[in-house]
């Protein structure tokens, strides 16, 4: 390795950014309006209610310090589908809201530097009763889903984006999240970056944990070839990008 790239690429992590910012100058501090906590749906999309918090009575009990120690990456999924209640249980741990305080600001069940939750998370479906294969987004402020992409022929595109893990294209559901940096640039200008990558770890953290209670498992992944993923969610690359993704089915139990 070289040094001095090593040296560049290990400042990415540490804090020293902040000091050569001037905070008056965010867009925040500028008086511009914050973006807004997800992104409009489109005239023709339709939502899909899910199961509200009711349903994940069903899934209580668990115990935290079992299921954070039997917490592992899986990599085999049974051939079984997730049940709606489920899914929606696992989007309401991730990145549910618990209260929007005022525009452009919610309270969710992760944590984020300024409560600036700058992802999106999209799902690339084929075995969840009650939803048609194909990709779909979550709309957190209303508990619910709309179909991007009508499609059963995803998991080549998918494996292919994965970097040949074919693995990925055994899930019942795969999580996939993007970033929209702006929601953190807003407030954090160039310090946004380093903590929009930690956001991400809270949020999948959760997804492992709330795994746990359904019986199911995942994987994080991190490799991926950028641009086919981004082509695969239909997003543009710069304004919006794939971060992380994690693949969730049944395990042996």
């Amino acid at each position: 390795m070289k040094t001095d790239d090593v040296t560049q690429y290990r400042e990415f992590l540490k804090d020293s950014l902040r000091l050569q910012i001037d905070f008056q100058l965010t867009d925040q501090n500028q008086g511009v309006e914050p973006p807004p906590v997800q992104k409009p749906i489109c005239e023709n999309q339709q939502l899909i209610e899910l199961p509200g918090q009711a349903e994940f009575d069903a899934f209580a009990g668990t115990d935290l310090v079992n299921a954070i120690a039997d917490r592992r990456s899986h990599r085999y999924f049974k051939k079984q589908p997730l049940d709606l209640a489920e899914l929606s249980f696992l989007l309401w741990a991730t990145q549910g809201i618990r209260e929007v305080i005022e525009p452009g600001c919610a309270l969710r069940m992760v944590p984020s530097a300024g409560c600036r939750h700058a992802f999106e998370t999209y799902l690339l479906v084929s075995a969840v009763d009650g939803l048609a294969s194909g990709i779909y987004r979550y709309l957190p402020t209303e508990h619910a889903l709309v179909l991007e992409q009508g499609r059963d022929d995803y998991q080549a595109d998918l494996i292919q984006a994965t970097l040949n893990q074919t693995f990925v294209g055994t899930a019942p559901v795969t999580f996939a999240w993007t970033a929209i940096p702006y929601r953190m640039e807003w407030r954090y200008s160039f310090a946004a970056h380093r903590v929009i990558a930690m956001d991400v770890g809270h949020l999948c953290q959760n997804l492992y944990i709330a795994c746990e209670a359904i019986n199911a498992g995942t994987c994080a992944i991190a490799a991926y070839h950028q641009e086919l993923m981004d082509k695969l969610l239909n997003v543009d690359g710069e304004e919006e990008f794939t971060i992380y993704l994690a693949p969730v089915g049944k395990i042996p139990t």
